[in-house]
């Protein structure tokens, strides 16, 4: 249990004793249970999941299914009658990347069917290839000199450090445990992290994968197979080259899961001769770098707050292995639906509810940034634009398909008060958790990074850790309908909650900029 500073703590009591908004506000428990009957006789989440994921497919950025993605989205939101709605560019992302054809098996010793799938932004075989397979393992640049001479023709079998596996006992799907739960609301405040270096040097890992990379294309292979990670069927995907305009040309490659790899790595080690046949095709788009972010607005009603903003999203984008169902097709719906329900209640939200489904998140916060970027402040210099003091909140959702379990903080102690009355109906839906926790890696931290409160709930991690967060099994199969109801009913009523109440949501003090280190800290 970490300790926080008293200058935090002197802080953020100030800020609580000007808060009133906890005091003024009242839960409008009326208005709750309506959101509840919507949802609960009227839902429309698992058919917006759907359309989302099976009907628009993987939504890579800058592929054929993010646009056409972002094309459905506009469309379904101004049906609901929302409004101002349009895709807007947040900046240049590089080439786009997609998947026409894929298909991998062992030919000799005989023949089996692999499972594998193309690692983004490498290009395809060109047709149908049928190569011997040499198997490498390069731990480090030293040993790239014993494959010199010996890779020409070859498909290149790269094993990783530790291919061994073991059962597992444990089951795949699990929920916060009480216990954990408890864990978190006690949690005190996280000093705040030191300020980064300007440059941070890049990984051994990277370094050393770029190296290994050069070095097959220049030696003649012809193809790669690589991986190891997942198990039972499941294959988690990345990236294998550059998405930059003049990126180092790169050999075909898929990835595997482990049993695939395994027996490949076997059988070389035994001496047998192993071949393999490839057939892959990818597409680079490169007429248009530019990438979106889809938004709609239910308009607020109040003279003098309906200029100010309450803001909900998630990302839209995903990996290419499967349709994005749990990361992040939930994340999407549950803030889609919440707005729908609004819509459908009729009500009137005192400031203008805006929802916004980024794109790029996967690569970096690259959407949220670009927008946040252009509409609000810019997290190296601070240099704030003066739509920065109309945000109230930012709301997001993205950690799998489990229902809300509480909230995180961010750091913000004056907020306890007000997010544990907002939990209060909720908790015998399973939501009660308020903890000072942050937790990063998403699209909320962006408004943070320009000291706009931005928040991101607790959930369920269900089977995404263990079998669905990038991978070839994050399908619609894995969402369970009851969880997304939940988590979209308690969306909408923080939403209606912040754009209702006379105050905005109270601040943490504004990042200070270190120049020199091109970072930020508080």
């Amino acid at each position: 249990m970490r300790k926080t500073t008293g200058i935090l703590l002197i802080t953020l009591a100030i800020f609580s004793l000007s808060f009133k908004g906890d005091a003024n506000y009242k839960v409008d428990l009326k208005i709750i249970d309506q959101i509840k009957k919507e949802e609960m006789d009227h839902s429309q989440s698992m058919q917006t999941l759907f359309e989302l994921t099976d009907e628009n497919g993987p939504r890579l950025t800058g592929s054929t299914g993010m646009k056409n993605a972002e094309r459905w989205a506009k469309k379904k939101l101004e049906s609901w009658g929302l409004k101002n709605a349009r895709i807007e560019p947040w900046g240049s992302f590089g080439k786009g990347w997609e998947i026409n054809k894929s298909y991998v098996a062992m030919t000799a010793p005989y023949y089996q069917q692999l499972i594998g799938v193309p690692r983004a932004w490498t290009p395809g075989t060109n047709g149908l290839i049928n190569a011997t397979a040499i198997l490498v393992r390069i731990d480090s640049v030293a040993d790239l000199e014993r494959y010199i001479g010996k890779l020409s023709g070859k498909l290149v079998v790269l094993t990783p450090a530790k291919l061994e596996t073991t059962p597992n006992f444990k089951p795949d799907a699990s929920r916060v445990h009480d216990t954990d739960l408890a864990k978190m609301e006690s949690d005190t405040i996280t000093p705040p992290a030191p300020p980064k270096p300007k440059t941070t040097p890049a990984k051994p890992a990277v370094n050393l994968r770029k190296a290994i990379d050069s070095f097959l294309y220049a030696q003649g292979a012809v193809a790669v197979v690589s991986g190891g990670r997942g198990t039972m069927g499941t294959v988690f995907t990345s990236n294998g080259a550059s998405r930059a305009w003049y990126a180092k040309p790169v050999l075909p490659e898929m990835e595997m899961g482990y049993e695939s790899l395994a027996r490949l790595s076997r059988l070389l080690k035994a001496g047998q001769e192993v071949k393999i046949e490839m057939d892959t095709r990818t597409t680079f788009l490169t007429q248009d770098s530019l990438e979106n972010v889809v938004v709609a607005e239910i308009p607020g009603t109040d003279p003098k707050l309906k200029e100010e903003l309450v803001l909900l999203g998630g990302h839209m984008d995903s990996w290419h292995a499967a349709t994005g169902a749990t990361d992040n097709g939930t994340g999407i719906t549950v803030c889609m639906e919440a707005v729908r329900i609004l819509k459908a209640l009729g009500v009137k939200p005192r400031r203008t509810i805006r929802v916004l489904c980024w794109s790029g998140e996967e690569q970096g916060l690259l959407g949220s940034r670009g927008y946040v970027k252009n509409h609000f402040g810019d997290r190296l210099t601070m240099e704030l634009k003066p739509d920065h003091a109309k945000v109230s909140a930012y709301y997001n959702l993205d950690n799998g398909a489990g229902k809300i379990r509480g909230i995180y903080l961010q750091n913000n102690e004056a907020l306890r008060p007000l997010f544990t009355s907002w939990l209060e109906p909720f908790k015998d839906m399973g939501a009660g958790t308020v903890t000072i926790r942050n937790t990063g890696s998403t699209d909320h931290i962006s408004f943070d990074e320009v000291g706009i409160p931005g928040f991101q709930f607790i959930q369920d991690g269900l089977e995404y850790g263990t079998r669905t967060h990038h991978t070839n099994m994050d399908s619609y199969d894995r969402v369970i309908p009851d969880d997304l109801k939940q988590a979209s009913i308690i969306m909408a009523a923080f939403v209606y909650n912040t754009a209702m109440m006379d105050e905005k949501i109270p601040r943490k003090p504004l990042p200070v900029v270190n120049k020199a280190a091109d970072s930020y800290k508080r």
